[in-house]
């Protein structure tokens, strides 16, 4: 795997730290901190923060009955959210997110949603629907111009991009939110895989590129 230079915010890791970003976008933080010690470091340093801030928060008067309610909305809890990475996957993507990859690339079912741009879809670790996506962009081909809803992280896992923000290649990660507009354009040799996970529906540019959203769905 090439070096990694692309990386997520540390808003993003804060995010993440406490549980605030969406099963999805957490699944592809998970899988760059197994990839990256750089961001496993930060990723602990925002844990300890979270931590002094709980351990510096003024106490407060409780009920007696205070510690069986608590027990209680952990038992009924929504489980996406948090994820930790763990243990190998499979095309040099950690698990949990490395799971949901089949052990033989060619048994994806890619669709075709654009000239030279197949899709895939990511059933969760018990054939979920997690809202992760697989792209195969050939080389030399775009994805339209577009912007974000919200949230959007993106994981190489080969071949390699270019955009407005640099090149990406695998094991980077595409950080973006609603100020960023660009179009990434397949700039390697071979097919550019990626992972993507969204927390709201991307903004394309243009009549056919909106056209198109009804078949990319992301």
């Amino acid at each position: 795997m090439s070096e990694i230079r692309h990386h997520p915010s540390d808003t993003t890791l804060m995010s993440y730290a406490s549980g605030g970003l969406s099963h999805g976008l957490s699944l592809i933080v998970a899988a760059h901190l197994g990839m990256c010690p750089r961001c496993r470091k930060r990723a602990s340093l925002a844990d300890s923060i979270g931590g002094a801030v709980l351990d510096d928060a003024a106490p407060a008067v409780v009920s007696d009955e205070s510690l069986e309610e608590v027990f209680r909305r952990i038992a009924a809890a929504d489980p996406q959210g948090y994820v930790r990475p763990r243990g190998a996957g499979r095309h040099g993507i950690p698990a949990p997110l490395g799971a949901m990859l089949p052990e033989d690339m060619a048994d994806i079912r890619w669709r075709l949603v654009g000239p030279g741009i197949r899709q895939a879809k990511l059933p969760g670790e018990n054939g979920e629907d997690e809202g992760v996506k697989m792209l195969r962009i050939a080389p030399g081909r775009s994805v339209p111009q577009h912007g974000h809803g919200g949230h959007e992280m993106t994981l190489i896992v080969s071949g390699s991009y270019t955009d407005e923000i640099g090149r990406f290649q695998a094991g980077d990660i595409a950080d973006l939110d609603e100020d960023v507009h660009h179009q990434p354009v397949s700039d390697g040799s071979t097919d550019c895989i990626c992972i993507i996970a969204t927390d709201a529906p991307l903004e394309f540019h243009g009549v056919i590129s909106r056209l198109m959203q009804n078949f990319i769905r992301i």
